[in-house]
């Protein structure tokens, strides 16, 4: 099994993290993990080198950062994430895209909007897929990826939380990843039972949606596990399924 979308580079993990990963590797395929902020770059790198085929690593600059960081500082990562691509310690761009949750004021708000086009046009420089957060506007999400070219290009639209855009996303040829949240959110299991297989990636998000603890990659198999009773189908089917899905996006290693 695979965990499509965590974040190992988090100081959670700091005192322990070798011995996660070494847990994880007992019981999983593979880590996708998610540098989502420049200052855990050297972290994230450092992880896919040591680990390599086993963590593999992607990287961008999550929206909800976009006060953090002044323009030069954003073409400095780019200059990084350039170098990273080409030295294939990369497998993907983001998590990239808009928060609306976090973000209320228009000027960042358009900064974001700014920072997402640049990012897909990185994405398409290096020939890479990208990774999209799009809290409170996947509607928006949806449609500058569209402008941008991004039908049947390969997008994984990250723990998407809006069912009522799940035709539109299949569609386009794009994959939804879900997670742990399934475990308490009847929206997420209402995503969980119209997604199509095919269209289908797990992840755990993680640190976060460990439910008053710390969460684990590990805890993929518990969100295939109900995404198996949602859909009525075998876990094994669920993870055979899941994990060709994420093979093939990522262009992981078999």
């Amino acid at each position: 099994m695979i965990d499509a979308h965590c974040h190992l580079e988090q100081e959670d993990y700091d005192s322990d993290r070798a011995e996660v990963i070494r847990e994880c590797r007992k019981k999983l395929r593979a880590i996708v993990t998610c540098c989502a902020d420049p200052r855990d770059w050297e972290i994230t790198e450092s992880m896919a080198k040591e680990y390599k085929g086993f963590v593999y690593a992607i990287a961008g600059i999550h929206p909800e950062f976009i006060k953090n960081f002044e323009k030069n500082e954003i073409k400095d990562f780019i200059e990084v994430i350039k170098k990273a691509a080409k030295q294939r310690t990369i497998i993907a761009i983001g998590e990239i895209g808009l928060d609306y949750y976090w973000i209320k004021d228009a000027v960042n708000r358009d900064r974001q909007k700014d920072l997402f086009v640049r990012m897909i046009e990185l994405s398409k420089e290096l020939n890479l897929p990208v990774v999209v957060h799009s809290r409170d506007a996947v509607l928006e999400c949806i449609a500058i990826l569209e402008e941008q070219g991004m039908k049947n290009k390969k997008v994984l639209m990250h723990l998407m939380g809006d069912r009522d855009y799940i035709e539109r996303i299949v569609k386009n040829g794009w994959m939804i990843s879900i997670g742990p949240g399934v475990l308490k959110s009847k929206g997420t299991r209402k995503i969980a039972r119209d997604v199509p297989l095919t269209h289908l990636m797990l992840e755990t998000d993680s640190p976060w949606f460990g439910f008053g603890e710390r969460g684990n990659p590990l805890n993929v198999i518990k969100a295939a596990e109900k995404v198996a009773e949602i859909k009525k189908i075998s876990v094994e089917d669920v993870e055979k399924a899941t994990d060709k899905n994420t093979i093939e996006f990522f262009s992981l290693e078999r």
